[in-house]
Formats: structure tokens, C-alpha cells, sequence
């Protein structure tokens, strides 16, 4: 008789197997659409765990459904060490992303952004990478709407810029610059904040080399972290119940295996 555990394994399998397809699919259509370094970074990862998710998945079906005792072992390794993996990881992502916020100003619609405020390994990384992230920004335009505004500085000063745009694309609070129009500032500064002598209008340069852009991009990464870690912990979940039912399997596919050499 056919065991509702392995049973199971096979329609759990078949669904991730199915779901695996829009994976790579979606892998391969950023690899297309992507114009700049920035964009496709994404896609080679996409597309490797979704032939990951595939192979796994045929595992586990073949392994069930089929009664492979050696295979549904192997797919039971994998799974145990993918869950450990992603514990570790939702653990980290947690502790990396645990400090840093951006400061509200008075009258200020947007906030600003320190680099000091995040930790020390996601400033490493920023910091290690930055030529190409840099880069990356100005590529992704993340400033044009701002260079095509002409807003009054009464309603500018009332903007909610994103982290990235506060960060890169205007300078610092702390410089008192004179406000032109949003990505053109005039003034000199006293202040001790090195970004302020960082500051161009040069719609190419504005505040990209600045610490304060850096902290904009990881605040942006800290708040994309922490929904990965939350869906991480959903996943996990899942795979810790299918890893479970697949022990069942395993035990059953011995058992018969048993029987067959015993009768």
C-alpha cells in the first residue's frame, strides 16, 4: 500500500517543481530587460536557484513516488542543509540590519542619513564596492525626477524623497546651502561634514561620492533585508514540515525495502 507520507512528499515536490519554472523563467527575463550593471547583478542568482529548486523537487519526487531509497537520502541531505543555511542566514540578516534609521528633520519632509548609524558590515561592503555601485546609481537615474522638477523650496523642503534620493541627490542638511532648484544648491560651508565639500550641481556628480549616499543605499538594503528575512522564516517553516514528512518517506521506502529482502 502506498504510503500518504510519500504521497505527500510527491505532491509537495510537484508544486515546488511547477513554481521552479517561474523562477528560471523570471531569471531569464531580467537578464533581458536589464540595461545597466545595477539590474543585472539579479539574474544569474534567479536563474541558479531555480534550476536548484528543480533538481531538488525531482529529487523528492523520484525519491518518493518511486520508492529510490538512495536518492530520497540525498534529497533529505539537501534539505537539511538548506534549512540550516537559511536559519543562519535570517539569524544574520536580523543582526545586520538591527541598527541604522534615518533622522527626522523640523519642517522637513524628507530625512537624512548617516553612514556611522549602520553596522560595520554593511559599511565594509558599501565601502568595498562603491566605484561600481556608484556607478550603478547614476546609470539607474535614481535623480532624474528631481533634475526635471522646478519646484519652489517651500514645497521641496515637503518632499518625501526615498533614502537614495535624500542621500544622493541633495547635500547634506548640515551644509546650509541655499536651495536653486532641487539638485542645485549654492553657498559656502563651515560645516565638519565632509560630504558638504563633496557637493556638485553637476547633475552627474550631486552627492554620489558622499557617505550620506551611502547610507541612503543601505538603508534602502536594510529595510529589503529584513522582508527577506520575514519570508525566510515563512519558507523555512514550510521546508521544516516537508523535511519532516520526508523522513516519513524515507523511513517507509526502507521498511518496504525491508520486507522485499526479508519475505
Amino acid at each position: 500500500m502506498v504510503r500518504v507520507s510519500n504521497n505527500l512528499v510527491g505532491i509537495l515536490n510537484f508544486v515546488t517543481l511547477l513554481l521552479s519554472i517561474p523562477i528560471i523563467g523570471g531569471g531569464i527575463w531580467l537578464s533581458k530587460q536589464a540595461n545597466t550593471e545595477c539590474e543585472r547583478f539579479l539574474d544569474t542568482p534567479v536563474i541558479v536557484l531555480g534550476v536548484f529548486v528543480l533538481l531538488v523537487s525531482i529529487a523528492g519526487l523520484v525519491g518518493s513516488c518511486c520508492r529510490v531509497t538512495w536518492l530520497l537520502w540525498v534529497y533529505l541531505l539537501v534539505m537539511f542543509l538548506l534549512i540550516l543555511l537559511l536559519f543562519c542566514f535570517t539569524i544574520f540578516a536580523f543582526v545586520v540590519t538591527n541598527k541604522g534609521a534615518g533622522d527626522k528633520l523640523t519642517d522637513k519632509g524628507y530625512k537624512e542619513y548617516r553612514l556611522g548609524d549602520y553596522s560595520n558590515w554593511l559599511q565594509k561592503r558599501v565601502n568595498g564596492n562603491w566605484g561600481k555601485i556608484k556607478s550603478c546609481l547614476a546609470d539607474s537615474k535614481i535623480c532624474e525626477k528631481l533634475l526635471e522638477a522646478n519646484t519652489p523650496a517651500a514645497d521641496f523642503y515637503k518632499e518625501h524623497l526615498s533614502a537614495v534620493q535624500s542621500g544622493c541627490c541633495k547635500p547634506s542638511n548640515d551644509c546650509n546651502f541655499q536651495y536653486v532648484s532641487p539638485t542645485n544648491w549654492t553657498g559656502s560651508s563651515t560645516s565638519q561634514n565632509p560630504d558638504c565639500g563633496l557637493w556638485s550641481n553637476d547633475p552627474n556628480t550631486l552627492c554620489y561620492g558622499c557617505s550620506s549616499c551611502k547610507a541612503g543605499l543601505l538603508d534602502n538594503i536594510k529595510s529589503d533585508w529584513k522582508k527577506v528575512a520575514v519570508i525566510n522564516i515563512i519558507f523555512l517553516v514550510f521546508l521544516i514540515i516537508v523535511y519532516s514528512v520526508g523522513c516519513c518517506a524515507f523511513r517507509n521506502n526502507r521498511e518496504d525495502n525491508s520486507w522485499k529482502r526479508y519475505p
